[in-house]
């Protein structure tokens, strides 16, 4: 069975020889959370996956939202890498936009489990979530910056959250992510664009 999309950050390779246990816990807390949720998915769910043992899991970590939190942090990293590879070439802070979101978009789309995870489970990691959410308002300010645009903080961050919310709600509807790019795209654009300045 495939791993979470946890397992392809550069810090689990090692784990997977130095520190096993706690790698496969991580990866082992993303899929049972996504396939129970987080209120029904339990420890023993995740050292029953893992093969670890329950000591070892407290060993390792102070709680299954401790867990969560830092297999979120993992996955975040890694969706973040995807997007600034997609973004490496761009022309223009546009295309830049563009790349950036059908990067975001499909990896929700090939790592459901992750997705199910970063856009549903998140309420027990909010500042997880957070930190997400400035992440991407940060990563939207640059590429405006590159087009010589500027917005406010807080409607970067407003852009990242509601990026977020609407992917949720469409994955949960039976879409696919990637189906809301060029309407993601349109709203970025707009957000960045001079004819609307910010007072």
């Amino acid at each position: 069975m495939a791993g979470s999309l946890v397992t392809a950050h550069p810090e689990l390779g090692p784990l997977l020889s130095e520190r096993p246990q706690r790698a496969k816990l991580l990866d082992a807390m993303v899929r049972v959370v996504a396939e129970k949720g987080y209120e029904a998915a339990t420890v023993a769910d995740a050292v029953k996956l893992a093969r670890v043992s329950r000591g070892t899991f407290y060993e390792l970590f102070e709680s299954k939202e401790a867990c969560l939190a830092d297999a979120y942090r993992l996955g975040l990293d890694v969706l973040a890498e995807r997007v600034s590879e997609a973004i490496r070439d761009a022309s223009d802070w546009r295309e830049e936009l563009r790349l950036g979101l059908r990067a975001y978009l499909r990896t929700l789309d090939e790592e459901p489990q992750f997705a199910k995870v970063y856009l549903l489970e998140w309420a027990p990691v909010p500042a997880e979530r957070d930190a997400a959410m400035w992440r991407f308002a940060r990563r939207y300010g640059a590429s405006f910056a590159r087009g010589g645009a500027t917005a406010p903080d807080a409607a970067l961050y407003l852009l990242a959250a509601g990026v977020q919310e609407l992917a949720r709600a469409h994955v949960r509807a039976g879409g696919r992510a990637i189906e809301l790019e060029d309407v993601l795209v349109g709203c970025a654009v707009r957000l960045a664009a001079k004819e609307e300045p910010w007072t």
